[in-house]
């Protein structure tokens, strides 16, 4: 179990573009909380003021929502490109610093800070160790990635998600089952389904 003299950052990803939404979905508002707003809170409760968030599209107004709230940002040149551009910025951003990284996204509200505890917990303090969130019959974020991951992620481009390091046998991956992050908001329905 991870102890407190790990450093653990979280990266909460923000700067897609929302071309299924039809708008910023970063921004938009679930129970009268913009959900990046959200998800930095969530993480901020489990890693305080280490977190970044990376922004790219329309990154005025998601940085107008989060300069006020905890830790900082890191902008995504490429983000046009995919979630993998996202990733590499937010591992580049905490590289060098961070034992461990967790990864979580801006359109999955209903991840419980809960549950990114249970994660940390799940890790052993092993450096080449992955813990992912289960659900949906799948495996992915929120994930922790620890020290050794790091370097690997710094690569990524284009759309490519990091589940393609799960079965990688450098890393040894755990899973902590969490129903409701199976639930990412990619069109005004989805969040309309939860509200």
């Amino acid at each position: 179990m991870p102890n407190r003299h790990h450093t653990i950052f979280a990266a909460v990803l923000a700067a897609g573009l929302s071309s299924r939404f039809g708008a910023t979905k970063q921004v938009t508002e679930l129970d009268g909380v913009p959900m990046v707003v959200r998800a930095v809170k969530t993480a901020a409760k489990v890693c305080g003021d280490r977190i970044v968030t990376v922004v790219g599209h329309d990154w005025l107004s998601v940085l107008s929502m989060v300069q006020s709230h905890a830790g900082f940002v890191a902008a995504n040149e490429d983000y046009e490109d995919g979630l993998g551009t996202s990733i590499a910025t937010a591992a580049r951003a905490c590289r060098g610093r961070a034992d461990a990284l967790l990864i979580l996204l801006a359109d999955q509200p209903l991840v419980t800070a809960q549950h990114l505890q249970a994660l940390i917990n799940a890790w052993s303090g092993a450096e080449n160790e992955i813990v992912a969130s289960s659900y949906a019959g799948t495996q992915g974020p929120p994930v922790l990635f620890a020290r050794d991951a790091l370097s690997e992620l710094v690569g990524f481009s284009g759309d490519v998600g990091a589940r393609a390091l799960f079965t990688d046998t450098r890393f040894r991956t755990r899973a902590v089952r969490f129903e409701p992050a199976a639930i990412d908001i990619d069109k005004p329905s989805d969040l309309a389904a939860i509200t």
